[in-house]
Protein backbone atom coordinates (compact mmCIF):
# COMPACT_ATOMS: atom_id res chain seq x y z
CA UNK A 1 0.00 0.00 0.00
CA UNK A 2 1.14 3.53 -0.75
CA UNK A 3 2.57 5.41 2.19
CA UNK A 4 1.61 9.00 2.85
CA UNK A 5 3.98 11.94 2.42
CA UNK A 6 6.23 12.46 5.43
CA UNK A 7 5.17 16.04 6.05
CA UNK A 8 3.78 15.39 9.49
CA UNK A 9 5.16 16.40 12.88
CA UNK A 10 6.97 14.10 15.25
CA UNK A 11 4.79 11.86 17.43
CA UNK A 12 4.88 12.14 21.20
CA UNK A 13 6.14 9.08 23.10
CA UNK A 14 3.57 6.54 24.27
CA UNK A 15 2.30 6.80 27.82
CA UNK A 16 2.16 3.89 30.23
CA UNK A 17 -1.21 2.73 31.53
CA UNK A 18 -0.38 4.20 34.95
CA UNK A 19 0.55 7.55 33.41
CA UNK A 20 -2.70 7.57 31.43
CA UNK A 21 -4.73 6.82 34.56
CA UNK A 22 -3.06 9.56 36.64
CA UNK A 23 -3.22 12.16 33.87
CA UNK A 24 -6.87 11.36 33.12
CA UNK A 25 -7.81 11.95 36.75
CA UNK A 26 -5.89 15.22 36.75
CA UNK A 27 -7.56 16.35 33.54
CA UNK A 28 -11.05 15.58 34.86
CA UNK A 29 -10.34 17.47 38.08
CA UNK A 30 -9.05 20.52 36.23
CA UNK A 31 -11.98 20.39 33.82
CA UNK A 32 -14.44 20.51 36.71
CA UNK A 33 -12.57 23.39 38.36
CA UNK A 34 -12.61 25.39 35.12
CA UNK A 35 -16.24 24.53 34.28
CA UNK A 36 -14.87 23.20 31.01
CA UNK A 37 -16.19 20.82 28.39
CA UNK A 38 -13.62 18.61 26.67
CA UNK A 39 -14.32 17.95 23.01
CA UNK A 40 -12.40 15.28 21.11
CA UNK A 41 -12.47 14.55 17.41
CA UNK A 42 -12.87 10.93 16.35
CA UNK A 43 -9.27 10.85 15.11
CA UNK A 44 -7.68 11.76 18.43
CA UNK A 45 -5.55 9.38 20.50
CA UNK A 46 -7.62 6.75 22.36
CA UNK A 47 -6.69 8.10 25.81
CA UNK A 48 -7.81 11.58 24.75
CA UNK A 49 -11.10 10.19 23.42
CA UNK A 50 -11.63 8.36 26.71
CA UNK A 51 -11.32 11.53 28.82
CA UNK A 52 -13.54 13.66 26.56
CA UNK A 53 -17.05 14.78 27.45
CA UNK A 54 -18.14 14.84 23.81
CA UNK A 55 -16.87 12.92 20.77
CA UNK A 56 -17.67 13.61 17.13
CA UNK A 57 -16.79 15.38 13.89
CA UNK A 58 -15.52 18.95 13.73
CA UNK A 59 -18.76 20.84 13.02
CA UNK A 60 -20.85 18.62 15.26
CA UNK A 61 -18.47 19.20 18.16
CA UNK A 62 -18.58 22.97 17.69
CA UNK A 63 -22.38 22.96 17.62
CA UNK A 64 -22.53 20.81 20.75
CA UNK A 65 -20.09 23.18 22.48
CA UNK A 66 -22.27 26.17 21.64
CA UNK A 67 -25.20 24.46 23.36
CA UNK A 68 -23.41 23.71 26.64
CA UNK A 69 -23.28 25.88 29.75
CA UNK A 70 -19.51 25.47 30.09
CA UNK A 71 -17.31 28.53 30.41
CA UNK A 72 -14.33 26.86 28.74
CA UNK A 73 -14.09 24.66 25.66
CA UNK A 74 -10.99 22.46 25.49
CA UNK A 75 -10.93 21.40 21.84
CA UNK A 76 -8.88 18.29 21.13
CA UNK A 77 -8.69 18.53 17.38
CA UNK A 78 -6.93 20.80 14.89
CA UNK A 79 -6.78 24.57 14.71
CA UNK A 80 -9.60 25.33 12.27
CA UNK A 81 -11.97 23.33 14.51
CA UNK A 82 -11.14 25.46 17.53
CA UNK A 83 -11.70 28.55 15.38
CA UNK A 84 -15.13 27.27 14.38
CA UNK A 85 -15.99 26.71 18.04
CA UNK A 86 -14.91 30.28 18.78
CA UNK A 87 -17.04 31.59 15.92
CA UNK A 88 -20.13 29.77 17.22
CA UNK A 89 -19.38 30.43 20.92
CA UNK A 90 -17.80 33.90 21.12
CA UNK A 91 -18.70 34.22 24.82
CA UNK A 92 -16.71 31.10 25.77
CA UNK A 93 -12.96 30.63 26.20
CA UNK A 94 -11.75 28.16 23.57
CA UNK A 95 -8.49 26.33 24.23
CA UNK A 96 -6.46 24.04 21.98
CA UNK A 97 -3.74 22.02 23.73
CA UNK A 98 -1.26 22.47 20.87
CA UNK A 99 -1.32 25.53 18.61
CA UNK A 100 0.69 23.68 15.97
CA UNK A 101 -2.04 21.09 15.41
CA UNK A 102 -2.87 22.11 11.86
CA UNK A 103 -4.56 20.65 8.79
CA UNK A 104 -3.04 20.19 5.35
CA UNK A 105 -6.43 20.64 3.68
CA UNK A 106 -7.20 23.88 5.53
CA UNK A 107 -3.70 25.11 4.69
CA UNK A 108 -4.24 24.49 0.97
CA UNK A 109 -6.03 27.84 0.59
CA UNK A 110 -5.73 31.13 2.47
CA UNK A 111 -7.84 34.29 2.41
CA UNK A 112 -5.55 36.15 -0.01
CA UNK A 113 -5.69 33.26 -2.47
CA UNK A 114 -9.47 33.10 -2.19
CA UNK A 115 -9.83 36.85 -2.72
CA UNK A 116 -7.65 36.62 -5.83
CA UNK A 117 -9.73 33.70 -7.12
CA UNK A 118 -12.93 35.66 -6.53
CA UNK A 119 -11.47 38.63 -8.43
CA UNK A 120 -10.99 36.35 -11.44
CA UNK A 121 -14.67 35.37 -11.32
CA UNK A 122 -16.69 38.43 -10.27
CA UNK A 123 -20.22 37.55 -9.25
CA UNK A 124 -19.46 33.89 -8.54
CA UNK A 125 -20.69 32.35 -5.30
CA UNK A 126 -18.13 30.65 -3.06
CA UNK A 127 -18.70 27.24 -1.44
CA UNK A 128 -15.94 26.21 0.96
CA UNK A 129 -15.54 22.99 2.89
CA UNK A 130 -15.84 23.59 6.64
CA UNK A 131 -12.19 22.43 6.93
CA UNK A 132 -10.90 25.95 6.32
CA UNK A 133 -9.62 28.85 8.39
CA UNK A 134 -11.88 31.51 9.87
CA UNK A 135 -10.45 34.09 7.44
CA UNK A 136 -11.36 31.89 4.49
CA UNK A 137 -14.86 31.33 5.87
CA UNK A 138 -15.22 35.13 6.14
CA UNK A 139 -14.71 35.32 2.35
CA UNK A 140 -17.20 32.50 1.70
CA UNK A 141 -20.89 32.50 0.81
CA UNK A 142 -21.73 28.94 1.90
CA UNK A 143 -19.85 26.35 3.94
CA UNK A 144 -20.39 22.63 3.38
CA UNK A 145 -19.35 19.24 4.72
CA UNK A 146 -18.60 16.11 2.71
CA UNK A 147 -22.09 14.80 3.39
CA UNK A 148 -24.04 17.90 2.34
CA UNK A 149 -21.84 19.42 -0.39
CA UNK A 150 -24.16 18.22 -3.17
CA UNK A 151 -27.19 19.54 -1.29
CA UNK A 152 -25.56 22.96 -0.77
CA UNK A 153 -24.63 23.31 -4.45
CA UNK A 154 -28.10 22.24 -5.60
CA UNK A 155 -29.64 24.75 -3.14
CA UNK A 156 -27.59 27.54 -4.73
CA UNK A 157 -28.81 26.60 -8.20
CA UNK A 158 -32.41 26.46 -6.94
CA UNK A 159 -32.13 29.85 -5.24
CA UNK A 160 -29.90 31.74 -7.70
CA UNK A 161 -30.49 29.96 -10.98
CA UNK A 162 -29.01 26.83 -12.63
CA UNK A 163 -26.32 28.82 -14.45
CA UNK A 164 -24.87 30.42 -11.32
CA UNK A 165 -21.08 30.41 -11.34
CA UNK A 166 -19.62 28.61 -8.30
CA UNK A 167 -16.13 28.54 -6.82
CA UNK A 168 -15.77 25.29 -4.86
CA UNK A 169 -12.91 24.33 -2.57
CA UNK A 170 -10.52 23.53 -1.22
CA UNK A 171 -10.85 19.74 -1.63
CA UNK A 172 -10.56 18.87 -5.33
CA UNK A 173 -11.78 15.29 -4.72
CA UNK A 174 -14.97 16.46 -3.06
CA UNK A 175 -15.42 18.92 -5.91
CA UNK A 176 -15.09 16.11 -8.45
CA UNK A 177 -17.63 14.08 -6.52
CA UNK A 178 -20.08 17.01 -6.57
CA UNK A 179 -19.61 17.30 -10.35
CA UNK A 180 -20.57 13.65 -10.79
CA UNK A 181 -23.51 13.64 -8.38
CA UNK A 182 -25.08 16.79 -9.84
CA UNK A 183 -24.76 15.69 -13.48
CA UNK A 184 -22.26 18.39 -14.45
CA UNK A 185 -20.11 15.88 -16.32
CA UNK A 186 -22.94 15.47 -18.81
CA UNK A 187 -23.38 19.25 -19.19
CA UNK A 188 -20.05 20.80 -20.31
CA UNK A 189 -21.49 24.32 -20.55
CA UNK A 190 -22.66 24.40 -16.93
CA UNK A 191 -19.56 22.51 -15.81
CA UNK A 192 -17.43 25.36 -17.19
CA UNK A 193 -19.03 27.61 -14.55
CA UNK A 194 -18.19 25.24 -11.68
CA UNK A 195 -14.59 25.88 -10.64
CA UNK A 196 -12.68 23.62 -8.24
CA UNK A 197 -9.68 24.62 -6.12
CA UNK A 198 -6.68 22.32 -6.46
CA UNK A 199 -6.32 21.29 -2.80
CA UNK A 200 -6.38 18.06 -0.85
CA UNK A 201 -5.72 16.43 2.52
CA UNK A 202 -2.55 14.35 2.60
CA UNK A 203 -4.50 11.57 4.33
CA UNK A 204 -7.08 11.56 1.50
CA UNK A 205 -4.29 11.33 -1.03
CA UNK A 206 -2.90 8.19 0.57
CA UNK A 207 -6.06 6.12 0.02
CA UNK A 208 -5.63 4.93 -3.57
CA UNK A 209 -7.91 2.73 -5.74
CA UNK A 210 -5.37 -0.09 -5.73
CA UNK A 211 -5.28 -0.08 -1.92
CA UNK A 212 -9.03 -0.43 -1.67
CA UNK A 213 -9.25 -3.05 -4.43
CA UNK A 214 -6.51 -5.07 -2.72
CA UNK A 215 -8.11 -4.81 0.72
CA UNK A 216 -11.52 -5.80 -0.60
CA UNK A 217 -9.96 -8.77 -2.43
CA UNK A 218 -8.36 -9.88 0.84
CA UNK A 219 -11.65 -9.44 2.72
CA UNK A 220 -14.38 -10.21 0.15
CA UNK A 221 -17.14 -10.56 2.76
CA UNK A 222 -16.41 -7.24 4.44
CA UNK A 223 -18.63 -4.22 3.95
CA UNK A 224 -16.89 -1.01 2.87
CA UNK A 225 -17.64 1.98 5.10
CA UNK A 226 -16.79 5.47 3.87
CA UNK A 227 -17.07 8.39 6.26
CA UNK A 228 -18.44 11.32 4.24
CA UNK A 229 -18.44 14.05 6.88
CA UNK A 230 -15.00 13.97 8.49
CA UNK A 231 -13.25 14.42 5.21
CA UNK A 232 -10.77 11.55 4.87
CA UNK A 233 -13.00 9.64 2.44
CA UNK A 234 -13.57 12.20 -0.31
CA UNK A 235 -11.09 10.64 -2.71
CA UNK A 236 -12.52 7.17 -2.12
CA UNK A 237 -15.99 8.60 -2.79
CA UNK A 238 -14.73 9.82 -6.14
CA UNK A 239 -13.39 6.37 -7.04
CA UNK A 240 -16.71 4.73 -6.18
CA UNK A 241 -18.65 7.31 -8.18
CA UNK A 242 -16.37 6.83 -11.21
CA UNK A 243 -16.75 3.06 -11.11
CA UNK A 244 -13.11 2.37 -10.30
CA UNK A 245 -14.31 0.60 -7.14
CA UNK A 246 -17.19 -1.90 -7.13
CA UNK A 247 -20.13 -0.18 -5.42
CA UNK A 248 -21.79 -3.27 -3.93
CA UNK A 249 -21.54 -3.31 -0.14
CA UNK A 250 -20.33 0.29 -0.03
CA UNK A 251 -21.95 2.59 2.54
CA UNK A 252 -21.53 6.38 2.72
CA UNK A 253 -22.06 7.08 6.43
CA UNK A 254 -21.61 9.97 8.84
CA UNK A 255 -19.87 9.41 12.18
CA UNK A 256 -23.12 8.59 13.92
CA UNK A 257 -24.29 6.56 10.94
CA UNK A 258 -21.09 4.54 10.93
CA UNK A 259 -21.37 3.87 14.64
CA UNK A 260 -25.04 2.92 14.33
CA UNK A 261 -24.31 0.63 11.40
CA UNK A 262 -21.54 -1.23 13.22
CA UNK A 263 -23.57 -1.40 16.45
CA UNK A 264 -26.46 -2.92 14.50
CA UNK A 265 -24.09 -5.51 13.01
CA UNK A 266 -21.74 -6.18 15.94
CA UNK A 267 -20.32 -9.41 14.50
CA UNK A 268 -19.72 -8.00 11.03
CA UNK A 269 -16.56 -7.33 9.07
CA UNK A 270 -15.90 -3.79 7.84
CA UNK A 271 -13.26 -2.07 5.75
CA UNK A 272 -13.03 1.49 7.06
CA UNK A 273 -11.88 4.16 4.59
CA UNK A 274 -11.04 7.14 6.75
CA UNK A 275 -8.36 8.25 9.18
CA UNK A 276 -7.58 5.18 11.22
CA UNK A 277 -8.30 6.82 14.57
CA UNK A 278 -11.97 6.15 13.80
CA UNK A 279 -11.41 2.44 14.39
CA UNK A 280 -11.07 3.00 18.14
CA UNK A 281 -14.61 4.35 18.77
CA UNK A 282 -15.99 1.75 16.37
CA UNK A 283 -14.25 -1.06 18.25
CA UNK A 284 -15.52 0.37 21.55
CA UNK A 285 -19.04 0.29 20.16
CA UNK A 286 -18.75 -3.26 18.76
CA UNK A 287 -15.91 -5.24 20.38
CA UNK A 288 -16.56 -8.35 18.25
CA UNK A 289 -16.56 -6.53 14.92
CA UNK A 290 -13.70 -7.15 12.51
CA UNK A 291 -12.40 -3.72 11.50
CA UNK A 292 -9.88 -3.34 8.67
CA UNK A 293 -8.10 -0.15 7.61
CA UNK A 294 -8.51 0.65 3.92
CA UNK A 295 -4.94 1.89 4.13
CA UNK A 296 -2.87 1.30 7.28
CA UNK A 297 -1.02 4.57 6.64
CA UNK A 298 -4.19 6.69 6.71
CA UNK A 299 -2.94 8.30 9.87
CA UNK A 300 -2.97 12.05 10.57
CA UNK A 301 -0.22 12.97 12.99
CA UNK A 302 -1.58 16.51 13.24
CA UNK A 303 -4.62 14.99 14.93
CA UNK A 304 -2.34 12.96 17.19
CA UNK A 305 -0.41 16.00 18.41
CA UNK A 306 -2.93 16.52 21.22
CA UNK A 307 -1.81 14.41 24.21
CA UNK A 308 -3.00 14.05 27.78
CA UNK A 309 -0.02 16.02 29.18
CA UNK A 310 -0.77 18.86 26.73
CA UNK A 311 -4.47 18.77 27.58
CA UNK A 312 -3.61 18.84 31.31
CA UNK A 313 -1.26 21.79 30.83
CA UNK A 314 -3.82 23.64 28.70
CA UNK A 315 -6.51 23.38 31.38
CA UNK A 316 -4.12 24.04 34.26
CA UNK A 317 -2.52 27.14 32.69
CA UNK A 318 -5.50 28.20 30.52
CA UNK A 319 -3.43 28.00 27.35
CA UNK A 320 -3.56 28.17 24.35
CA UNK A 321 -6.63 30.30 23.65
CA UNK A 322 -8.08 30.48 20.15
CA UNK A 323 -10.07 33.66 19.63
CA UNK A 324 -11.39 34.86 16.27
CA UNK A 325 -11.63 38.67 15.91
CA UNK A 326 -15.27 39.70 16.01
CA UNK A 327 -15.24 41.34 12.56
CA UNK A 328 -14.01 38.09 11.00
CA UNK A 329 -16.22 35.93 13.21
CA UNK A 330 -19.36 37.85 12.21
CA UNK A 331 -18.65 37.30 8.51
CA UNK A 332 -17.53 33.67 9.01
CA UNK A 333 -20.69 32.85 10.93
CA UNK A 334 -22.89 33.65 7.91
CA UNK A 335 -21.79 30.79 5.59
CA UNK A 336 -21.92 28.33 8.50
CA UNK A 337 -25.46 29.39 9.39
CA UNK A 338 -26.52 29.18 5.74
CA UNK A 339 -25.17 25.63 5.57
CA UNK A 340 -26.96 24.63 8.78
CA UNK A 341 -30.21 26.12 7.48
CA UNK A 342 -29.96 23.99 4.32
CA UNK A 343 -29.38 20.85 6.38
Amino acid sequence: MQELPTIQPTMAPDLSSEEIRALSEEVRTLSAERNAVILAHNYQLPEVQDVADVMGDSLGLSRRAAATGADVIAFCGVHFMAETASILSPEKTVLIPDLDAGCSLADSIDADQLRAWKAEHPGALVVMYVNTSAEVKAETDYCCTSSNAVQVVEHIWAEHGPDTEILFGPDMWLGAFVERETGLLEDPERRSRFHIWDGECHVHAGIRPEDIVQTRAEHPDAEFLIHPECGCSTQAMEYVASGDIEAEGVHMLSTSGMLKHVEANPDGSFIVATENGMLYPLQQAAPRANLIEANRMAFCKYMKMITLPKLRDSLRDMKFEVSVPEEIAERARIPIERMVAIG
